[in-house]
């Protein structure tokens, strides 16, 4: 088997992207934290490889060796939350984040957060607690 004609095959641009992104939270360290703790689908697990959706506080989880100014320079900031997007229905991943948020009482930034708008055929949902 040739590895390079694999690599070529399976991590070509145009089959698409991982389904890895982060955001930063308003409140901080202390909101992910709590809007971790509040999700009921997605797992607070720090593996990238697996089929569900997973997310964590990289300052609470994978970088807690690292020191605050250490984690700042390496761009982990206390507010980063950091998902690796799972094969779930779309829906109930959007719904779980929605109920979270809710629940963790993670500050507002006064948007909608049920707005939707279409973008090709994606759906992007505005959460009003993203720090954007």
């Amino acid at each position: 088997m040739n590895i390079f004609l694999v690599a070529q095959k399976y991590l070509d641009p145009s089959r698409g992207f991982g389904g890895v992104l982060s955001f930063g939270i308003k409140g901080g360290e202390d909101a992910g934290r709590a809007l971790v703790d509040k999700l009921k689908l997605a797992s607070n697990l720090a593996n990238v490889g697996d089929a569900k959706t997973l997310v964590i506080s990289p300052t609470a989880t994978t970088h807690t060796q690292l020191t605050k100014e250490e984690q700042l320079s390496s761009g982990v900031t206390p507010d980063l939350i950091r998902v690796s997007v799972g094969i779930e229905h779309i829906e109930d991943i959007i719904y779980d984040f929605e109920q979270a948020f809710e629940k963790s009482g993670a500050p507002s930034s006064g948007g909608d957060k049920n707005a939707a708008q279409i973008v090709g055929d994606a759906e992007t949902r505005v959460v009003a607690g993203l720090d954007v």
